[in-house]
């Protein structure tokens, strides 16, 4: 079985010969946001995280307190299920949910999409953990991975593929998450974490099952 940094290599070296000048202009995005020490202000090993009452697609309203009271919890920001990156991470981590679940923690998927029908029928959220809407991002803001996405990047969102994200997210499409996994202790503290402004680069779920079986000791 293929790892997830091979699935997003292959996928970003397609990118880069089907519109090499669009993966170059990433490139220098995801170069300037570095320089910048742009998602610097993401939560750190340590920190307590804060609380967040998000729906689900069914509009049922869940509290990460109430997950805490049970287990660890697994936190994830992804951009939506139009994302492709997203999606090889979400199904990623989903093969791998056996292996979350016997070491006892709760694995939540966090996007700025609203829940309607399409999110209610979409893939991700026939997956089989928790998919939360985050409306204007703003829980990604408190966690310090909220990103003004850089206008070359909107209007090939916008132009390219289609997309209307103002209307997916009924909001603020502008903000999106950074990309960024986080796994809480049962008191809510931030014992491990992957954050990188390249949206194309994904935490490995091996290294959360592995951070999961230094907690559990």
């Amino acid at each position: 079985m293929k790892t997830l940094k091979a699935e997003t290599e292959a996928k970003i070296a397609a990118g880069r010969l089907a519109k090499p000048e669009f993966m170059q202009g990433v490139d220098d995005i995801i170069n300037e946001a570095k320089a910048l020490q742009q998602g610097e202000k993401a939560l750190k090993n340590g920190q307590k995280a804060p609380h967040f009452e998000l729906p689900n697609a069914n509009r049922v309203s869940i509290a990460l307190e109430n997950l805490l009271d049970k287990s660890p919890v697994i936190v994830t920001f992804y951009r939506g299920d139009w994302c492709p990156y997203c999606n090889l991470q979400l199904r990623a981590l989903q093969s791998k949910l056996p292996e979350i679940n016997e070491l006892g923690a709760t694995l939540v998927a966090i996007s700025p999409q609203v829940p309607d029908g399409s999110l209610s029928k979409s893939e991700i959220n026939a997956m089989e953990f928790l998919v939360l809407s985050d409306q204007d991002a703003k829980v990604a803001t408190q966690y310090g991975v909220a990103w003004k996405v850089p206008e070359f990047l909107a209007e090939h969102m916008r132009v390219d593929r289609n997309l209307d994200l103002d209307k997916i997210n009924n909001g603020d499409g502008s903000i999106l998450p950074i990309p960024a996994t986080f796994i809480l202790d049962t008191n809510g503290i931030v014992v491990w974490r992957y954050v990188d402004v390249d949206y194309r680069t994904r935490s490995e779920p091996d290294d959360i099952i592995e951070a999961l079986k230094k907690l559990s000791k």
